[in-house]
This record gives structure tokens, C-alpha cells and sequence, in this order.
């Protein structure tokens, strides 16, 4: 992260310097590195208003993933879903809570609660950090699961649906088949890379074991392995994840009506399961807030950095001049010059690449209903912002050392948008 954080800021600040140099604009208007000064303090600001608009996400969120844990729900989840998980990281115990942490953020991302997942995904990236041998390197499984994070099998685009409907779109819910197939070749795409990734000598040499005695202590035998009390039966398991896989037809078919239900049905719901339980609901609420909102603060420095390199690599023409280098070249590859900016943004800036999105489908020219507009709007959907998750994730750990994550995120999204692209192509080009 190290040198991807200077290469932006040099790219930016080279880009800027020759267009002042270059400049000759008319009286009043910015010059180039005046507006990239200015690009900076807004992005500064601009990162820790986003981290207080998160603490009050993640304090409610992870005041709920407290009391999920306490009732014994994520223990629950991770017993359901063991025989994919177990496959997927292999050096976490199959009862740990960070199974169900993970489990609990996938399933949010793949209904497009992109609040709700942080805050999960944060919970999960502490648990696994609790298995960490070298506090401050990414182990295997923090890697494998931030590159699934930044692909995750999407379900339910909601905030790209309801944006192409007051577009004025025929068809809003149009992107759900595209984007589930993007998505389905980006997470595919980001196992298989992080585990390919892995095996490479430099970062197998830098890989930190993963070890459950360091939170679980020896048992009274002696034992130096957490007791594991089995999972659910085969058939179980196997009707848990048949469940999963029918909600894909009916999200498409009715997720627009399910959708507006889902956060408010997630709090009553893991409150109910918490009263169940006998857990005293209130006061482990209460605590695990307090938890979300140390972390909440804790990550600001992280958004400061990453956001305000973004913001200079924007400002400074660096982006523009990127789009003009190879636009030629992606455009006869079905990716047209309006929406190369997307694909390009998205993975430094999700509410640059929203704007984006948004001016392309409202443009009169192009609209919501085109190839492009389908395009754009699939990758929205189906890609996730990379740089933004590693730093919120890694931040609330203090993981400086990501070992391939980025690699592995990175070759995630790039198979996301040559997927959106094809699949683009086949139903509306």
C-alpha cells in the first residue's frame, strides 16, 4: 500500500505541474495545481465527514453483530454454511466466530446493504485478526476474504436500480441478470487468485500462520486446538444452501419489493433471536456499539490518506489523461469512451463513480436504456470501490503489510468488468 499510496500522489502531482506549466486560462479560472490544492482540502474534509457518517452505521451494526454473537448466531451460520466455508479457509476453525462474521458480511453485500456489510466485515476482520501470528501482516484468509469482499456474488443492486428508475429507465431492474453474472466471474475470479497469488515465493515467505491457540488457550487436557462440536447434518447443510441458491430467481423477480424490509427486518430479527436466546439485549447492544464507534475513529487516519490521493488523482488530469491513452483500444473491445471513466474510477472512488454513472444515464444522448447505460450501471453494481475497503478493513486492524490482497483484488474487479462487458454485449448491445 506503501508504494501504490506514492505512485498516485506522484501520477497526480507530475499530471498537475505540466498543466500549469501548459496553462493558459482565462481570468478567475483555477489553475491546475490551485485546483489540485483545493482537491485536497475537500477530500481531507470530505473523508472524515464520511468516517462520523459511518460511526453511527457502525455503532448500530456492530451493537447487533453483539448480540448476534452472544445468542450463538453466527456459531449458527457458520455450522449451516461449514462445508463451503470450511473449503474457502481452511486455516480458520470451522466454529470460529469469524466464520459467521464473514458469512453475515457476504450476505449483505449480496443484497446490496453496503452499510450493513461494513460493519460485519470490520467484526470479521478482528476476529481473524485474532488468529494472527504477526500482528500488522494480512494472513491468508484476511487476503481471501477482502478480495471476496471487493467481488461479492450480488443479488440485489438497490441503490443502481432505484438511480436508473428516476433516470426514467423502462426497465430498472434490468441489470439484476447482469450484474449476477459479473459478479459470479469477480468472486470466482477472486478465489482463484488469491489462492494462485499465495504460492508465490515472495508472499508465501510472508505469509503469518494462523493460529486458534493464541484466542482459544490450551484446553484442560492440554490440548493446544480449539474443541470443535461438530457441524449440522449433511442434509441440513445441503437444504441451507439450496436456500440460498433459490433466492437468486426470487430476488430478480421480487427484490424491489422485498428490498425497503431488509435493514429494518435485520435489526427486529436479530434482536428477536437475542430475546430467544435469553440474551439481555440492551446492555450487549450497548456494548458492541461502543465497540463500533472506537473503530469508527480508528479508521479515519486510513480514509484521510487513501481518499485524499484519490481526490489529487482526479483533480490533476492524471484520470482524464488515462481515459485519452487507451479509450481508442477499449472501445473496439465494447467498452466505449463514456463509460471508460467507470471502469476506471470505480475501484479508487465509489461516489466518483456514481456521479459518473449518474451523468451518463441521465444524458438525453445516451440514457439509461442504451448499451452504455446498461453497462455502466452493471459495473456500479457488480464492482466493488477496492482501495476504499482496504483501507477501512485493514485500518481497523492495523494490518500496514497486505501481503497480494491488492493483486488479488485488483485481477477481481478486472474480470468483473470484461464479464459486465460481455454479458453487456450479449443481452443489449
Amino acid at each position: 500500500m506503501n508504494v501504490v499510496f506514492f505512485v498516485i500522489v506522484l501520477s497526480a502531482f507530475v499530471s498537475a505541474g505540466w498543466r500549469e506549466f501548459t496553462w493558459h486560462g482565462a481570468e478567475g479560472d483555477l489553475s491546475p495545481m490551485t485546483a489540485l490544492s483545493q482537491s485536497m482540502i475537500e477530500s481531507a474534509t470530505g473523508s472524515v465527514e464520511l468516517a462520523l457518517g459511518l460511526i453511527g452505521v457502525m455503532t448500530l451494526f456492530l451493537g447487533l453483530m453483539k448480540v448476534a454473537e452472544a445468542g450463538g448466531l453466527l456459531t449458527i451460520l457458520a455450522r449451516l454454511i461449514r462445508p463451503v466455508m470450511v473449503r474457502l479457509f481452511p486455516d480458520v476453525p470451522a466454529e470460529h466466530p469469524a466464520m459467521g462474521a464473514m458469512i453475515l458480511n457476504m450476505s449483505a453485500n449480496a443484497m446490496g446493504l453496503g452499510n450493513a456489510a461494513t460493519p460485519f466485515g470490520i467484526r470479521a476482520m478482528e476476529d481473524l485478526d485474532r488468529l494472527n501470528s504477526r500482528h500488522g501482516t494480512a494472513t491468508d484468509s484476511m487476503v481471501l476474504f477482502l478480495a471476496i469482499n471487493t467481488s461479492n456474488v450480488t443479488l440485489l443492486p438497490t441503490g443502481v436500480i432505484a438511480l436508473r428508475a428516476a433516470a426514467g429507465s423502462a426497465d430498472p431492474a434490468g441489470i439484476l441478470p447482469t450484474t449476477l453474472f459479473a459478479t459470479v466471474c469477480s468472486t470466482v475470479a477472486a478465489i482463484c487468485a488469491a489462492k494462485l497469488y499465495s504460492r508465490i515465493p515472495l508472499f508465501r515467505k510472508t505469509r503469518p500462520s494462523e493460529d486458534p491457540v493464541q484466542e482459544e488457550g490450551p484446553g484442560p487436557a492440554g490440548d493446544t486446538a480449539p474443541q470443535d462440536p461438530g457441524a449440522y447434518s449433511a442434509w441440513l447443510s445441503a437444504a441451507a444452501i439450496a436456500v440460498l441458491l433459490a433466492m437468486i430467481p426470487a430476488t430478480i423477480f421480487y427484490g424491489r419489493s422485498v428490498s425497503p424490509w431488509i435493514i429494518p427486518g435485520l435489526m427486529l430479527g436479530f434482536l428477536t433471536f437475542g430475546v430467544a436466546r435469553r440474551v439481555r439485549v440492551y446492555e450487549v447492544f450497548v456494548e458492541g456499539a461502543k465497540e463500533g464507534f472506537q473503530v469508527a475513529v480508528r479508521i479515519i487516519p486510513y480514509l484521510v490518506a487513501i481518499l485524499v490521493a484519490v481526490g489529487m488523482f482526479r483533480a490533476s488530469g492524471a484520470m482524464e489523461g488515462m481515459v485519452k491513452l487507451i479509450g481508442g483500444v477499449t472501445g473496439s473491445l465494447g467498452m466505449p469512451a463514456e463509460a471508460l471513466p467507470m471502469a476506471l474510477l470505480r475501484p479508487l472512488s465509489g461516489s466518483g463513480a456514481y456521479g459518473i454513472m449518474a451523468s451518463i444515464i441521465n444524458n438525453p444522448q445516451v440514457g439509461p436504456d442504451s448499451y452504455t447505460g446498461y453497462l455502466v450501471s452493471t459495473l456500479q453494481g457488480s464492482t466493488e470501490t477496492t482501495f476504499y475497503v482496504l483501507a477501512v478493513y485493514f485500518g481497523a486492524v492495523q494490518v500496514r503489510r497486505m501481503r497480494h490482497a491488492l493483486a488479488a483484488a485488483l485481477t477481481a474487479d478486472l474480470i468483473g468488468i470484461v464479464a459486465a462487458v460481455v454479458v453487456c454485449s450479449l443481452l443489449y448491445g
